[in-house]
């Protein structure tokens, strides 16, 4: 698997587990976070480490001009904050969830000339099924889920649009993995090098279903 893959936002669990099959996969992966001590589990797992906040496009910018060519994007900030019924979906809560669709937005932006350059170039997100089945307890997170999606969606629509406008064969895919309950890092690493494996063409605009934990 002779790619680059940039994972934004990448010091969580499933960020490492990650970083580690990519790796192994033969892929070279550049990982970011806000902070180095952070970073630093993923540095010794063999990533490329640069500290810059997903969530701004100003950074991302910055640094798809700094690493050059890319064959895919995973942004994973993410988070959970729920409860208390739809009174309980307070402002506090849902400015608190937004980061996950900032990261989105900055990631797909900044990179999408790099994308759309590579021979299979791909953007992931990680969303929930809940966006099919929102709870009153959940809203705030089953928004932001559901407009990270949409823009994803919108992403699919850029590459094809692109792609015909040029007269050339689609290359370039955004796809959207959604988990069911708490995300299992192992199935989302699987998922991730397995877009690889399909024509662009294929999974561009695609749901892709996670498996659930063991």
């Amino acid at each position: 698997m002779n790619r680059t893959i940039l994972l934004a936002g990448a010091t969580s669990a499933a960020g490492l587990t990650i970083t580690r099959a990519l790796i192994e996969a033969g892929a070279t992966v550049i990982a970011t976070g806000r902070s180095a001590e952070r970073l630093a589990p993923l540095a010794d797992a063999g990533a490329r480490i640069e500290v810059a906040d997903a969530t701004s496009l100003t950074d991302m910018t910055a640094l798809a001009e700094r690493v050059g060519a890319v064959d895919g994007v995973v942004p994973l900030v993410g988070g959970w904050r729920g409860g208390g019924g739809l009174a309980g979906q307070s402002d506090e809560d849902f400015d608190a969830l937004l980061p996950a669709l900032q990261a989105v937005r900055a990631t797909s932006r900044a990179f999408d000339a790099s994308i759309r350059a590579s021979d299979a170039g791909r953007f992931a997100i990680v969303s929930s099924t809940v966006v099919n089945k929102p709870l009153a307890g959940g809203a705030n997170y089953a928004t932001v889920k559901a407009a990270a999606e949409t823009w994803t969606r919108a992403v699919a629509q850029g590459y094809a649009k692109a792609a015909r406008d040029a007269g050339t064969d689609l290359h370039a895919a955004s796809v959207i993995f959604r988990a069911e309950g708490a995300l299992a890092p192992d199935s989302l690493a699987r998922a991730v090098i397995a877009l690889w494996d399909a024509d662009a063409a294929e999974i561009n605009g695609r749901v892709v279903d996670l498996a659930p934990p063991a």
